[in-house]
This record gives C-alpha cells, sequence and structure tokens, in this order.
C-alpha cells in the first residue's frame, strides 16, 4: 500500500513517519491532568464561581462535571476507532470530512497555542505569588524572564522521549493533588470538630443549589467548566500509546473522572472552610488565591508557600502538556501538507517531532512575551490568553461532537443511535459555554472573539483555498483504521 507524502507525492507507507508506541494508560491520563493543572483550576475557578452563587459552589462543579462528560463522550467514543496525533483534526476528518477535520484540527492548534501562552503567564504569576509569601521584592520586569527560563525548560523536556514528559507530569500532579487532598480533609476535620475559624460546621446543602438560580448556575458552571480544559489533550499522543484504542479512551475518562471527584471535594472543603454564611462565600468570592488562603487559615504559612511551590511547578507541568500537545497536532497537520514538510517528522531515536516541539516553543514566546512587551502584565497574559483559547476550544470541541453524532449514522457503526442525545446534550453546554465567553463582556474581552474567531476562519479558509490540502488529509485518513 502506499500513502501520499507531506510534499504531496507518493511514498511506501512504510516510510511514512511514526512515533513509537511506548506509552501506558496511566501515562497518557497524565497528559491530560497535567494540561488541566488541578492546582492551578482550584486556586482560582472557584472564586468566580462563589460571586454568582454563593454557597452553591460545589453543586456547580457537580454541573460542570456532569456537562464535561456529555462533552468528553466523543472523544471517549471516537478514539475506540481512531488512532492518530491529530486528536479533533483525525476525528472530525475521518467522521465528516477532510475539510472539516483541518477546520476542528486548526482550531484546537488555536486552543494548545493560546493556553501555552496563558500558561506561561500562569507561571509568572505563581512565581511572584511564591515570592510574594517569602517576601522578596521583585524588579517589575522579572515575570518575563519566569515565562523564558519555563518556556526554555519545557522545550528541553518535550524533546526528551515521550515517556519522560508523562512521567514528570504524574510526579508534579500527584504532587498538587496531595498537597490539595491533604488540606481539603484537614480543613474538613477541623470544621467538623468544631475547631475552625467560622462556625458554620459542615453544611451539606452546599450539594444543592440553594437560592441560585438555574441561570446563574449554569452561567456559574462555565467558570468551573474551565477547569477540565484540555482533557482531550491526551488524544494527541493516540500514536504513541499501547493498545491506543483501549488505552487512549480509558486515559480520557479517568482524567474527567479523576479531575472531578477530587474538584468536588476540594470545592466542598474550600466553601466550608470560608463559612457558608454570608461573610465566608464575600471571603470566598473575594480571595486572590483560595488554596494559599486556606493552607495558611488552618495549618500554617508554611503550608502556604509549601502550596505555591506546588502551584507553580503545577503550573509548568501545565506549559509542558499544552506544548507537547500542540507539537503534536503541528506534527499531524505538517505530515498531511500544511506548512513545511519538516514540521512532519520525528526524531528517529525518540520519536519526537523535533522540529515541531521548537516552533511551537517559539510561537509561544512571541505571544505570551509580545504582550508583555506591549504594556500586559503576568495576570493579562494568563487571562487574555485563556479567554481566546477557550472561545477555539469551544469550536474544536463542537467539531468531535457533531464527527461523533455523524459516525452513528454511518453503515456499520457499532454505536447504538439511541446514544445521540449525549452528544447533542454536549453540544448545547458548548453553545452556552461560547455564549457566556462573548455576552456582556467588556473591553479589551470583546475582542477575543474576533481573534478566535479569525484563526478559526484562517483554518477554513486555507482548507477550501487548497483543494489538495483536502485530498492529501482524506487520503491519509483514509489508511486510517476506523471500524
Amino acid at each position: 500500500m502506499t500513502t501520499t507524502s507531506a510534499s504531496g507525492g507518493d511514498a511506501p507507507a512504510s516510510t511514512t513517519p511514526r512515533p513509537s508506541r511506548r506509552l501506558r494508560v496511566w501515562e497518557v491520563a497524565a497528559i491530560s491532568i497535567g494540561f488541566m493543572g488541578p492546582v492551578m483550576a482550584m486556586s482560582l475557578n472557584g472564586i468566580g464561581v462563589a460571586g454568582l452563587v454563593g454557597k452553591a459552589v460545589p453543586f456547580t462543579f457537580l454541573v460542570a462535571f456532569l456537562g464535561t462528560l456529555l462533552v468528553a463522550y466523543a472523544f471517549i467514543r471516537l478514539t475506540r476507532y481512531i488512532t492518530h496525533a491529530g486528536s479533533v483534526y483525525a476525528l472530525a476528518g475521518s467522521t465528516i470530512g477532510p475539510r472539516a477535520g483541518f477546520f476542528g484540527g486548526f482550531a484546537l492548534l488555536g486552543t494548545y497555542l493560546f493556553f501555552a501562552a496563558c500558561i506561561a503567564g500562569a507561571c509568572a504569576v505563581f512565581f511572584e505569588a511564591l515570592m510574594s509569601e517569602l517576601g522578596v521584592e521583585l524588579p517589575s520586569w522579572v515575570w518575563l524572564v519566569v515565562m523564558l527560563v519555563s518556556v526554555a525548560a519545557s522545550l528541553v523536556l518535550n524533546l526528551r522521549e515521550s515517556v519522560v514528559t508523562a512521567r514528570t507530569l504524574l510526579g508534579i500532579g500527584f504532587a498538587g493533588i496531595i498537597a490539595m487532598v491533604v488540606l481539603a480533609f484537614i480543613i474538613i476535620g477541623r470544621v467538623g470538630a468544631g475547631d475552625a475559624p467560622v462556625s458554620t460546621g459542615i453544611d451539606l446543602s452546599v450539594l444543592l443549589p440553594g437560592d441560585a438560580s438555574f441561570t446563574a448556575v449554569m452561567t456559574a458552571s462555565v467558570f468551573a467548566f474551565l477547569s477540565w480544559a484540555g482533557f482531550e489533550s491526551g488524544t494527541s499522543l493516540g500514536e504513541e500509546a499501547r493498545e491506543p484504542k483501549r488505552a487512549v479512551p480509558v486515559a480520557l475518562l479517568s482524567a474527567v473522572v479523576v479531575g472531578g471527584c477530587i474538584y468536588v471535594l476540594v470545592m466542598f472543603a474550600q466553601t466550608i472552610g470560608f463559612g457558608t454564611d454570608a461573610a465566608g462565600v464575600d471571603a470566598f468570592a473575594n480571595a486572590s488565591s483560595t488554596l494559599t488562603t486556606l493552607a495558611s487559615t488552618y495549618i500554617g504559612p508554611w503550608y502556604a508557600v509549601l502550596v505555591s511551590v506546588i502551584a507553580f511547578f503545577v503550573a509548568f507541568a501545565s506549559l509542558l502538556s499544552s506544548s507537547a500537545a500542540a507539537s503534536r497536532l503541528l506534527f499531524a497537520l505538517a505530515r498531511d501538507g500544511f506548512g513545511p514538510v519538516s514540521l512532519g517528522t520525528v526524531h528517529p531515536r525518540t520519536g519526537v517531532p523535533t522540529r515541531a516541539t521548537i516552533v511551537i516553543a517559539i510561537a509561544t514566546l512571541v505571544l505570551a512575551c509580545g504582550l508583555g512587551l506591549a504594556g500586559g502584565t503576568s495576570v493579562d497574559v494568563y487571562y487574555w490568553f485563556a479567554t481566546i483559547a477557550t472561545l477555539c476550544m469551544v469550536v474544536a470541541y463542537g467539531m468531535a461532537s457533531v464527527g461523533v453524532v455523524r459516525y452513528m449514522f454511518k453503515p456499520g457503526s457499532r454505536i447504538p443511535r439511541w446514544e445521540v442525545v449525549v452528544p447533542l446534550l454536549g453540544l448545547a453546554y458548548l453553545v452556552l459555554v461560547y455564549a457566556i465567553q462573548i455576552i456582556g463582556q467588556e473591553a479589551p474581552y470583546t475582542y477575543f472573539p474576533w481573534i478566535a474567531g479569525a484563526w478559526c476562519l484562517l483554518g477554513l479558509v486555507l482548507v477550501l483555498a487548497r483543494p489538495g490540502l483536502a485530498k492529501r488529509i482524506g487520503e491519509r485518513l483514509t489508511t486510517e483504521d476506523l471500524e
């Protein structure tokens, strides 16, 4: 059999560049969990939720958990049949068509790239917070150096075998999860024993909506949903996993479920830790970093410093994961004819797409440091690029959901058609997420939908203007094992 090479000619299938298959289920899951950055999510994402729903923060995270499962369904189902480094690119391309695949893949590339820039900013934010906890004053430009060093370090690790990346993420993520869970149980224990600076006790009503309206809960669930952003990044390592049609779906489901259980537990502890009366809710909604505040209150300042250190390394792990996912996706696109042919090659020893990894690192620095040099702050880098990435992400996730619906109705599909209700509900939830991100916003956030839209539109124009690209993508995807 022959397959079309990135340059457009016919080459033997055996010469097609393929990463080596080394990763186990837990290592693929580590990529997804590393991208999600649990400590980052639990430090920041509950604050906005508390401001909208009061003490119903844990209930709102349960709603977001359900919404994420609905969205994740498409990825979990389709990765049982499709193995590809391109994630949405392959999932939508194999089910809807090559043009749709490229459009979705290009949107996801924007997601990963903008998230990488965002998380580079987060590394600087948490480094500054750590120095503040230690009482160290830094020059105003140091955060730019922190981003530079963080991206450089992530590049060094990502150029090694993917097993090294996965195990680094697992170690950092495990340390962060342990630190959060320990804090959560100490808070629950002290509040339950009456040995806490709050008097509202273990209030189980936080697991219900209470006085929060349906509209408020659904709006707030969007902020909670961002805690799972990147859960699908493990699909980008589908060509590097052992038994990928079993490993990848299990890894994705594990990342979503493990993250959801931890998030609800930690948010329950945070809510009762601040107190469920008006004063407690106000303290929660106005905290700068909930984990460090509660760590200092319930354990001591030393634990707050420890949490700050872990938060920085978790942010770095998320940068490592997002960069790895972006480079694999760029590799998959280039292998099929988008961009220089050299980006679609892998290192013969490590199996890593070296050139694609370097390009992603450079692009991340240009975006993050460019905004800083233009007058932005580390917080601006974090929130601005996070918003743009989220808007691109919704488009990409939507393409995967449409893809699984299309696949269900293909002759010979093994998926029962009654299950169509799941991805349709997932699509409805994604529409809500997108709407919340653009309705009622103020500048500069009013500009971000245009930036995300321009990126996605660029992908559409590229594939429509180059019929040969769509043809190569289609030929390439037909060689994938789609059952």
